[in-house]
C-alpha cells in the first residue's frame, strides 16, 4: 500500500474545501437535516468539518505535541451569524487556504501529535484529505446534488479506513472494534469501473486486509465511489449503484461496528 504525496493531499483538501463551499452557496437550505448524519443540519456539518481543519491548522503551525483543547483554537466553531451562506462561505475559504498552507510549508515530516500512532503533519494531511471526502458526499447527498471524487483519493479512502480499524483493534478497548474478530471470514471490496479491490479477513488475531481478487464470503461490487460510500455507510446496500453477493448478513456486521474513529 503506498500513500499519495504529501503535496497531493494538499491539493485535494484546497479541491474539497472548493466543492464543499460550492454546496454552501448553491441555494441549498442550510437548516436541513443531513440524512446520513440525522442528527445535524447542513450547517452544523459544514461548521464541524471546517472547525476540525482549523484545529489541525492550529496543531500542525504550532508544532503541537499534544492534543489541543479546541478552546485554544481561534474561530473554530465559525461565524456568529447563524444561516449566513456568504458568512460561512468566506469562514470557510479562510479555512482551507490557512490549513493548506501550515501543511504545505510543514512537509510530511514534521512532528506533531495525532491520536493514530503516526505523530507527524503527513499524517494530518491525509486525514483531512478524507474527514472532507466523506463530510463532502454528506454535504452534497442533503442539498441532492451529484458527488464524485478521484479514483486515487477514493481508493486511498477506503485504504486508511481500514487501517484506522486495524489500529483501534491494537491499542483502544472498543467494544465494537474487538466484535470484528471471527474465525476467518472475508469481505471483498471490487470496484467495477477502475482496477480497485479489497479482501478484508476478520480473524482471531484482528482485521487484517490487502488489496487484491480473491472469492470472498461476501463481496460488495459497484463504481468505485459507490463502494467507498456504502462503505462509509452513506449509500444503503439497497442502492442502485452497489450489489451484494453471498453471506450479506456478514457485511450488515461490519457495517454496524466499523463507527468509530
Amino acid at each position: 500500500m503506498t500513500l499519495l504525496a504529501h503535496e497531493r493531499y494538499c491539493d485535494e483538501i484546497a479541491h474539497q474545501v472548493g466543492q464543499l463551499r460550492a454546496v454552501v452557496t448553491s441555494g441549498a437550505d442550510l437548516s436541513g437535516r443531513v440524512p446520513t448524519c440525522p442528527d445535524w443540519s447542513l450547517e452544523y456539518l459544514v461548521r464541524h468539518t471546517g472547525g476540525a481543519l482549523r484545529w489541525v491548522d492550529e496543531m500542525v503551525r504550532t508544532r503541537a505535541q499534544e492534543e489541543l483543547p479546541l478552546d485554544r483554537v481561534p474561530e473554530v466553531t465559525g461565524p456568529v451569524a447563524q444561516g449566513d451562506a456568504a458568512a460561512l462561505d468566506g469562514w470557510l475559504a479562510e479555512t482551507g487556504e490557512r490549513v493548506v498552507a501550515s501543511l504545505r510549508e510543514a512537509g510530511a515530516e514534521t512532528a506533531v501529535w495525532s491520536w493514530a500512532g503516526i505523530p507527524t503533519s503527513g499524517f494530518w494531511a491525509r486525514r483531512m484529505t478524507h474527514e472532507l471526502t466523506v463530510h463532502r458526499a454528506d454535504a452534497t447527498l442533503a442539498a441532492g446534488l451529484p458527488y464524485s471524487v478521484a479514483p486515487e483519493v477514493a481508493a486511498d479512502a477506503i485504504d486508511e479506513w481500514l487501517q484506522i480499524v486495524q489500529y483501534v483493534q491494537r491499542v483502544m478497548p472498543h467494544d465494537a472494534a474487538n466484535e470484528l474478530r471471527g474465525d476467518g471470514r472475508t469481505i471483498h471490496l471490487h470496484a467495477t469501473d477502475v482496477e480497485a479491490e479489497w479482501v478484508i479477513e476478520l480473524g482471531a488475531g484482528g482485521v487484517v486486509w490487502r488489496r487484491g481478487h480473491e472469492k470472498a464470503t461476501v463481496a460488495l461490487r459497484g463504481a468505485l465511489t459507490d463502494v467507498l460510500l456504502a462503505f462509509y455507510r452513506r449509500l444503503p446496500l439497497d442502492g442502485a449503484g452497489v450489489e451484494v453477493l453471498g453471506e450479506r448478513e456478514l457485511l450488515e456486521f461490519w457495517l454496524e461496528r466499523a463507527t468509530f474513529g
